[in-house]
């Protein structure tokens, strides 16, 4: 079922995704982060959408860089990082999302770690941030597939139903708030939120 709460999208959303893996860009392994980000959002967003991946090493230069060039030049209205958010000297990635931000959004950093500690103790250690950047908004994820899929999607239940909500419900209606498109979600995988007009 596709939620149709909203009026149709006026142009297909332009979402960044952006892998940050020294030894993935290297080439030492294959990378996992781009694929299982593109494999949530194919199958959650029932709207038309465009995605431009990146997969670069964890340099905070080039982080910044890259996040500048998706919303400022490529005009991404939405941009998804994937790892460096752990405390290894390393992991940079949210130093390199605040140095670029507008504002930040603390709701994501909260629900992402909230959602993680219903499998992993070690998810206190996870330091993710939601930020926005003219009318863009970025937000870093984890970096395994199957931690990116319960970070978007939440915590369900032996009958899947939702008991935590996954960080996505929130995103097209946020978006929309900021000028952006709207985006329409398969309901089995993800709700979309969005207020009731008043009468």
């Amino acid at each position: 079922m596709t939620d149709a709460s909203s009026s149709p999208p006026t142009r297909p959303a332009r979402i960044g995704l952006v892998s940050v893996s020294d030894r993935a860009s290297q080439g030492v392994y294959q990378d996992k982060g781009l694929p299982g980000l593109r494999d949530w959002l194919t199958s959650a967003i029932s709207s038309p959408w465009t995605a431009l991946e990146r997969l670069i090493p964890d340099e905070q230069d080039i982080i910044s860089k890259t996040l500048i060039e998706l919303v400022d030049q490529e005009a991404c209205d939405l941009v998804f990082t994937t790892g460096g958010t752990g405390p290894a000297i390393r992991d940079v990635t949210p130093e390199a999302t605040l140095a670029i931000a507008d504002r930040v959004l603390p709701g994501f950093g909260e629900q992402m770690r909230q959602i993680s500690l219903h499998y992993v103790p070690t998810a206190i250690l996870s330091r993710q941030v939601g930020v926005t950047r003219g009318r863009a908004m970025i937000i870093n994820l984890p970096g395994q597939p199957k931690s990116i899929a319960e970070t978007l999607g939440g915590v369900r239940d032996a009958q899947g139903a939702v008991i935590v909500h996954g960080i996505f419900a929130a995103i097209p209606y946020g978006l929309e708030l900021m000028g952006g498109p709207s985006i329409m979600t398969n309901e089995a995988i993800c709700k979309a939120f969005r207020p009731k007009k008043s009468a």
